[in-house]
């Protein structure tokens, strides 16, 4: 008895975590920190966390007061019908729920690269191919339609990630309306915001609701996330915006209860801390500059809450740091292995993460952090990421 041929598959691989990272040099965690999940720096909000204590003695019942509650409240934040929200296990929960909704079985799904490799993954998943429009280095991974188009097959779901992750750029609206424009009617463009709290461009949605001048779309959907400017990675809760045209599909792909009665409450508690989220934002903004100014090497512009690097040689970099208490992203698995990615953390955190990168740099004979052109790979395989 074997499961069905998995061999086009790749396995998820999440950054490394201190203790993981302690035990296996035999070290004491307090000597590290964490810079390379684009978590959040200041931790939870603590009216999620209050939350989640209050809520822990009724996590016997089913949450489907709580579930309704969150809907209604992200609905009308956004200003869009209960419907078109879709509560799920992490962004990534409400990728699958698009794919369930939208892919047929060989249908395929048009994903950036690098990227994140979950997009892939998901599609597979649900017996969808996946092909691949670049981002290329020589424009600082700027992201336009034409790239896409040029790409674009009649894919059944197109992804753009905005801001993206590793590299930190975004895409303008006028170009994603180009792009829904000119793909199929039966096409749906994806846009993941996941990073969008910190960036300073409006978000997609804009699109479907046919607001700031724009015509209203049933092509265009966002994703969402509570675990970066929220803190709620622990609990995983994100969702999808769609468009109401289709909405009710929900009810039909949805797991039952598709977010716990903790991730609603503490998503519920964590949608109106403003100032927590404030907070985060102003700390990114400050670390991202910070980075960009101080770094002794080629710092790309970002609009996440972290920024890439080029080191030259990511592995080696990253693995030197590690040693020196600094846990970084090695880039390689994005096929960039000539880059870092740095999350952007509290004042001392960036410090210490500046000083020991400028260090290792320069004990490498890597001042200038290799150069830009050694940043990519195009020919590097695919592997998971986050």
């Amino acid at each position: 008895m074997q499961p069905r041929d998995l061999s086009d598959h790749v396995a998820y691989q999440a950054g490394r975590g201190i203790e993981e990272v302690a035990r296996e040099l035999g070290r004491d965690p307090a000597e590290f920190i964490k810079l390379a999940s684009n978590e959040n720096p200041h931790g939870p909000s603590p009216a999620a966390v209050e939350a989640i204590r209050e809520t822990a003695s009724s996590v016997n019942a089913y949450p489907k007061a709580a579930h309704a509650d969150l809907t209604a409240a992200i609905a009308a934040e956004w200003g869009v019908d209960d419907s078109q929200v879709w509560l799920a296990n992490g962004g990534d929960g409400a990728l699958d729920y698009l794919h369930r909704a939208m892919l047929e079985p060989d249908d395929a799904v048009l994903v950036p690269e690098p990227g994140f490799a979950y997009y892939g993954m998901s599609a597979r998943f649900h017996h969808g191919a996946v092909e691949t429009y670049a981002l290329e280095r020589a424009s600082d991974f700027e992201q336009t339609a034409d790239p896409v188009l040029e790409a674009y097959d009649g894919e059944r779901v197109v992804y753009l990630t905005s801001p993206h992750n590793p590299t930190g750029t975004t895409i303008e609206l006028a170009e994603i309306e180009r792009i829904a424009e000119e793909t199929a009617e039966e096409t749906l463009v994806v846009v993941d915001e996941a990073y969008g709290e910190f960036a300073g461009v409006d978000s997609a949605l804009a699109l479907t609701q046919g607001r700031d001048g724009y015509d209203a779309r049933d092509d265009v959907a966002i994703v969402r996330t509570f675990s970066k400017a929220y803190g709620l990675a622990g609990v995983r809760l994100g969702y999808a915006v769609v468009p109401e045209a289709w909405g009710d599909a929900y009810a039909r792909v949805n797991t039952p209860f598709a977010a716990s009665e903790l991730a609603c409450r503490a998503g519920l508690a964590a949608f109106d801390d403003d100032e927590h989220v404030e907070r985060t934002v102003e700390t990114t903004l400050e670390s991202r500059e910070y980075m960009r100014e101080n770094i002794d090497a080629h710092v790309w512009p970002s609009e996440g809450n972290f920024v890439l690097v080029a080191v030259g040689d990511a592995s080696t970099v990253a693995e030197e740091m590690q040693q020196r208490g600094v846990i970084v992203r090695d880039c390689t698995s994005f096929g960039l292995p000539g880059c870092i990615r740095i999350t952007c953390g509290t004042d001392a955190e960036t410090e210490r993460a500046v000083e020991t990168l400028n260090g290792v740099l320069a004990d490498l004979g890597l001042p200038e952090g290799g150069t830009v052109e050694d940043a990519a790979d195009p020919n590097a395989p695919e592997v998971s990421d986050s």
